[in-house]
């Protein structure tokens, strides 16, 4: 799990000077001042498990100011579309630690997630979901000794959110990969697996088939790995990731990828040892960190005292690491797999030979083992886990060259018609129209496929004059087809030093 975060400048020194750790995570426990943290109660379940969470934490480390704000499913209903007040952002600025309970996403109502508007609104890049086996609870794979963490890119690629309607049928979101995002969050998988004394940080991708976006991602991560010689760095595609975490995860100890398929690889993870009801989470930016469990609201058990508060409290053991109290967080730790291990005071979701107990009982029994130590947790040494700017910057490109462009067109009959006669509309301009393509299919000229065919075609043209054209010709281009077409989507085909910064269509020589 993480451990405290040391937030360096760009000079290379925090608060505590050169030394790699701050000063919070050198004190112990019994010297600190208390700590001020913003606690989100969330909807569903979410204040129950809170409250049984704070406790527990209390209990073990009585320095915490908690202030309790809102977010969620009553602010959507009171008409704010964000679903977070001023307020809690404002409160979350000035302490840069967020305990929260889970967050409803409504339905009919509102406007984004909370949940994405809170990680995208303190550029929480990075979200860490450690997996691991807990004592006394029976999986497929208990005794194999799963303990891995995935690392997700968590403002990024798909869930940027950027969507259109191309045409009526067809639909479009953006993909975006940065180099700037990609080097975070690998830079930051490392530094956990050097913090926490992992060996290996495997980089998850689909860069065999989305080679510029999900390509990017690899390289980037290929070019931070060189600065930690001591861990093993792998590529791996993430089909066949997802495949060996079926097989073999123990073979895995930290995997670094992209947003959907960290959201995707995450939960196929938790499902290894128990379910999301078991697994924690820490999102994590340079000024503000957010710890939460990842499972839902769960509105049908909500206010009857059965929910399982595990993963919240783990995410609360992260959040004590965090802040520098490492004794509080080892001891919770301990006490809470004693209470799993011995499994007389369990709620109903993991309980097996006894009669299951409420939220509250079996927080109280995680309160009860405090001081006692498991037999079945494994020792792991947490270092300060240190954020670094992104020290290799932007990759700015001198040498630009514009090859053509791509003019995506509305059109409901076939390719040799739309081909033949956006030939002749590009005469008289610096192109000349090189392929269609359909869904990503080269259709114009014809290959002889038999490609199912929808309203909208991507048409390139590309310069006559091997390049050097200027915007004035793209829009004369534009104008001509305007009269005759309906086109929704443009982009330019260029070359960065060299380098074709587009992809071609499948079956485009």
């Amino acid at each position: 799990m993480i451990s405290t975060i040391n937030m360096l400048k760009d000079s290379g020194s925090g608060p505590g000077g050169g030394d790699e750790r701050s000063p919070m995570s050198m004190e112990t426990d019994t010297e600190r001042e208390a700590t001020p943290v913003v606690v989100l109660p969330g909807d569903g379940i979410g204040p129950e498990i809170v409250a049984a969470t704070l406790r527990v934490v209390e209990a073990a480390y009585p320095h915490i100011d908690w202030t309790y704000f809102e977010a969620g499913a009553e602010v959507f209903r009171k008409g704010l579309a964000s679903g977070v007040p001023r307020e809690t952002i404002d409160a979350i600025a000035k302490t840069g630690v967020v305990l929260k309970g889970p967050l409803e996403t409504p339905v009919g109502y509102g406007e984004k997630s909370a949940n994405v508007t809170l990680r995208k609104l303190f550029e929480l890049y990075g979200n860490l979901r450690p997996v691991r086996e807990l004592p006394g609870l029976r999986t497929p794979y208990s005794g194999r000794g799963i303990d891995l963490v995935i690392l997700r890119e968590n403002v990024e690629d798909l869930y940027a959110g950027i969507e259109h309607m191309q045409t009526p049928g067809v639909a479009q979101c953006l993909k975006l990969i940065s180099r700037k995002g990609s080097e975070k969050i690998t830079r930051l998988a490392f530094e956990l697996a050097r913090a926490e004394g992992r060996g290996s940080v495997h980089c998850a991708t689909k860069a065999n088939i989305m080679k510029l976006t999900e390509g990017l991602f690899k390289k980037t991560f290929e070019e931070v790995a060189e600065e930690y010689e001591e861990i093993s760095a792998r590529h791996i595609v993430i089909d066949n990731c997802a495949h060996r975490l079926v097989m073999n995860p123990e073979s895995f100890d930290v995997i670094v990828t992209s947003n959907m398929n960290g959201d995707i690889l995450s939960d196929l993870a938790a499902g290894l040892v128990g379910g999301l009801g078991l697994v924690p989470s820490a999102n994590i930016g340079e000024r503000v960190a957010m710890f939460e469990a990842v499972h839902g609201s769960a509105p049908d058990i909500a206010g009857r005292g059965v929910a399982n508060p595990t993963a919240l409290m783990l995410s609360a053991v992260m959040m004590l690491r965090h802040i520098g109290a490492f004794e509080a967080a080892e001891n919770i730790e301990h006490a809470l797999f004693v209470t799993l291990e011995e499994g007389r005071c369990l709620t109903a979701d993991i309980m097996r030979s006894h009669s299951p107990v409420t939220t509250d009982r079996f927080s109280d029994e995680v309160i009860a083992n405090l001081g006692r130590r498991s037999a079945s947790l494994r020792p792991r040494t947490y270092d300060a886990l240190v954020l670094r700017p992104d020290l290799n910057g932007a990759d700015v490109s001198i040498d630009r060259h514009l090859d053509g462009v791509d003019i995506f067109i509305e059109w409901g009959a076939e390719a040799e018609t739309l081909g033949h006669r956006l030939t002749d509309v590009a005469r008289g301009t610096p192109f000349k129209l090189e392929m269609i393509s359909n869904r990503g299919m080269k259709v114009f000229p014809a290959n002889g496929g038999q490609t199912d065919m929808v309203d909208h075609w991507r048409c390139r043209f590309v310069a006559v004059n091997g390049g050097g054209v200027e915007d004035d010709s793209i829009l004369e281009l534009l104008r001509r087809i305007g009269a005759e077409y309906r086109w929704m989507h443009v982009e330019k085909l260029q070359r960065f030093d060299g380098g074709a910064g587009y992809s071609r269509a499948q079956g485009e020589g």
